[in-house]
């Protein structure tokens, strides 16, 4: 299950809108100095073996790989004076590379 906070579902909403999609599509691709990292985008459309989570009437949509390694990750949006940023919070990640932008899963 993916989960998005109040702030995060709002701030997508609107990001949503102006992109004329249906959803956020969220995934996560091997990259980055621990080993993934995560992908958000907008969704036109929903495959066959996508599956889709709701939060606050903001839909996500992942496919089952990503699922996998992004299980039980909620999505938080946060703004500090000038700062705003998406953060993950994923139970399934070992460790994180000091600029959060990717993170490590146990074998």
């Amino acid at each position: 299950m993916i989960t998005l906070t109040k702030s995060a579902a709002t701030r997508l909403a609107d990001q949503i809108a102006k992109n004329n999609s249906i959803a956020l599509r969220f995934a996560a691709k091997e990259s980055g100095c621990s080993g993934y990292s995560y992908v958000m985008d907008f969704a036109d459309s929903i495959g066959g073996d996508d599956l889709v989570f709701e939060s606050f009437d903001v839909k996500v949509v992942i496919d089952p790989k990503s699922l996998s390694i992004l299980d039980g990750t909620q999505i938080d949006y946060v703004a500090e004076g000038l700062n705003q940023t998406f953060k993950f919070s994923n139970p399934r990640s070992t460790n994180e590379c000091g600029c959060g932008e990717s993170f490590a899963l146990d074998s």
